[in-house]
């Protein structure tokens, strides 16, 4: 298979490549940043948030090879950044928008990477996916999340777009230490508690489904097989672990896994935009694409955890 990945230079994108690369598959990443981590995915830098025109060749008319499929990951993520810089969730929607169009000109099918944070915090505890309140919505992140998922609807219903959804639900694990970029939860407890530091977490009854990255490149890998073979086509997809954790918990995970007693600091509220309850319902990835996580909380931090030092120790 020749596969296309826009934000390959993520954490889920790396993952993702070099599993495909490794499977023999050829892969052509997008980033509009170089990979921190390796040079084995080839990657053509380009920005994708500027409006386009021209999808004859590929985005903009940049020089793309043939594709079977294309893997849309890139977005800007961070909940609390887009409450704070909010033209970057309009970024998001126009990336999402040269996606598709390029699609649509080459008729290729899509896995677009949505997340838990279309549901909005729910506090009726429900995910299954026909069950999202799209008037739950808490952030511009969230919301463009849910605007991308519904032109990829309309492009189904008007172009005949073949699809899989993903909402993922806070993926961490290997490739997940650039925090000058971004500071995801996981790397920057684990970067604190390592140094010493305080971590502090925003509501302490916070609730959410953490994802190895394992286990979910295990469900996109699923997908896109699925997906070009026309066995699951059109479906939108829960993809997470199935279990609830505090944000406490991870912390002392990571103190166990470093040796370390971690010093947590407790603010009553969440921050704004933030989803404080997330279980999925991951139902429908086990019925449709055999989905069967393998790495609970603890485990998966002991991988991260033990990744991240030898790393450090290589870098």
């Amino acid at each position: 298979m020749h596969i296309l990945i826009t934000g390959s230079s993520g954490m889920i994108g790396t993952n993702l490549g070099l599993r495909l690369l490794e499977a023999g598959h050829q892969v052509f990443g997008i980033d509009r940043r170089v990979n921190p981590w390796t040079d084995r995915i080839p990657t053509l830098l380009q920005d994708l948030s500027i409006p386009q025109r021209d999808f004859r060749s590929g985005i903009g008319g940049a020089p793309y090879p043939p594709s079977d499929l294309v893997v849309h990951l890139a977005a800007n993520a961070k909940v609390h950044d887009l409450v704070n810089e909010p033209y970057r969730a309009l970024e998001n929607i126009n990336i999402t928008y040269n996606v598709l169009e390029y699609c649509r000109t080459h008729d290729l099918p899509l896995i677009f990477a949505s997340s838990r944070e279309v549901y909005g915090d729910i506090h009726r505890y429900i995910t299954e996916e026909t069950r999202a309140d799209f008037s739950f919505t808490e952030s511009p992140y969230s919301a463009s999340k849910i605007a991308g998922e519904a032109l990829i609807y309309a492009y189904a219903r008007c172009y005949g777009l073949r699809y899989i959804i993903f909402r993922f639900s806070n993926v961490y694990g290997r490739y997940d230490n650039d925090l000058s970029r971004m500071e995801r939860v996981i790397p920057l407890f684990i970067h604190r508690i390592r140094r010493g530091e305080p971590v502090t977490v925003y509501g302490g009854d916070k609730v959410l489904d953490f994802t190895y990255i394992d286990d979910c490149i295990d469900g996109i890998m699923r997908g896109i097989v699925r997906l070009i073979h026309g066995e699951v086509v059109n479906r939108t997809i829960n993809l997470a672990y199935g279990e609830g954790n505090t944000l406490i918990r991870a912390a002392e995970l990571i103190g166990v896994a470093l040796g370390r007693h971690p010093d947590i600091i407790v603010q009553p509220t969440k921050r704004v935009g933030e989803v404080s309850y997330y279980v999925a319902d991951i139902g429908r990835a086990r019925e449709l694409l055999g989905y069967d996580p393998q790495v609970p909380l603890a485990e998966g931090i002991r991988r991260a955890v033990a990744w991240s030092l030898e790393y450090k120790r290589n870098d």
